[in-house]
Formats: structure tokens, sequence, C-alpha cells
């Protein structure tokens, strides 16, 4: 299996290890043909903007959009999740429009507001998942066809899928926890 970690900005060196540990080939996505012969992308957390615009630079969003388009699992963490979206609460950024979800950036305030907190996702068994919330967004509105993998305590969706589109508002990749990238990776076997 070989999964694509987008490598412009942002927390992907922490994905592509986490991918190792679980023995997966990684390979960081810079430029559009890196993305030849993937089985899955992650889009990780960063500054949202920069992804954007760095996604625009070197020619990746049409690529991007075209392979979710025809069924290439994507897993968005954070800003990941502002990028998937089909709606986000910031002018700065054209997500690429994969799932049918409205998100607000920096929805819990900014970095001094960032929190951590246990998760109850039954997606991964019962066990709770330590979830690591930096500037994060959150999941305001969704349409039909978008499963909500969990929310928190208050009602706000912060894990949902949509097809082959997984999308979190926290950083899994910055945990030991590797139950949510063997989740991404069931899902991409099970096609």
């Amino acid at each position: 299996m070989k999964i694509g970690v987008l490598s412009l900005q942002g927390a992907f060196a922490e994905h592509i290890v986490a991918l190792h540990r679980l023995g997966v080939e990684a390979i960081p996505i810079r430029l559009p043909g890196d993305l030849a012969g993937l089985d899955g992308l992650i889009i990780p957390g960063g500054e949202s903007t920069s992804i954007s615009k760095l996604m625009l630079d070197y020619r990746l969003r049409n690529e991007i959009s075209k392979l979710a388009r025809t069924g290439l699992p994507i897993l968005g963490t954070c800003a990941g999740m502002i990028l998937v979206a089909q709606e986000n609460s910031s002018t700065d950024i054209k997500p690429l429009g994969l799932m049918a979800i409205k998100v607000k950036r920096n929805a819990f305030g900014r970095q001094r507001e960032s929190f951590e907190t246990e998760l109850s996702i039954p997606a991964l068994g019962d066990k709770p998942f330590h979830g690591v919330f930096i500037r994060a967004p959150k999941v305001e509105q969704t349409n039909n066809g978008v499963e909500i993998l969990a929310s928190l305590d208050d009602g706000t969706p912060i894990a949902v899928k949509q097809g082959k589109i997984v999308a979190l508002a926290f950083h899994p990749e910055l945990t030991d926890d590797l139950r949510f990238h063997k989740y991404f990776l069931n899902m991409i076997n099970s096609k």
C-alpha cells in the first residue's frame, strides 16, 4: 500500500512516521507527479491558508480534486478538514469542495485556547481516543451522506466521513495512538 502525505506545510512528517510505524509506504507529496499510483492521501494539519495557497502554486489543487472524485480515499486532519470541506468560514481559503460540510476555522479560539480531551469514537472501539486540538476547526453543518464519527460532549461534530473521505478537527498524528491511521488504511482496503 502506498499513501501520499501532502508535504507543503504543517504536521506532514508526523503522519509519515505514523504510517511507517504501521509498515506502510508513505510518500511526501509536493508536486503533481508525486500523486501517481497512490492508494490514499493524507492532508495534514498546519496553517490552512498557507497550504491552500501552496496547493495552487504547485498545481496540486485540481489534481487532488480529480483524484478524489475518482474515488481516492483522503484523510484530512485539522487544516485538512478545512480544505476538504465544501464551505468554510474564511474568504482567504478556497476549499476543495470534496465533503458536504461547512467548517469554521479556529472555532475554539486562537493558540492559547488549544486543548486536549478524551474522545468517544465508536468506530475505533471502546477505549477513548486522546484528541489534540490546536487552533482547531469545527463542523458547523453537515449535509446528506455525511456520517458523524465523533462529537464533543456539547454535540459539536469533530470527526466526519463521507464516502472515502474522512475529516478530523484534531491531530491523531500527535499521539502514539495509531487507531485512526489504521481506520483509514482499513477503509482503503475495503474498496
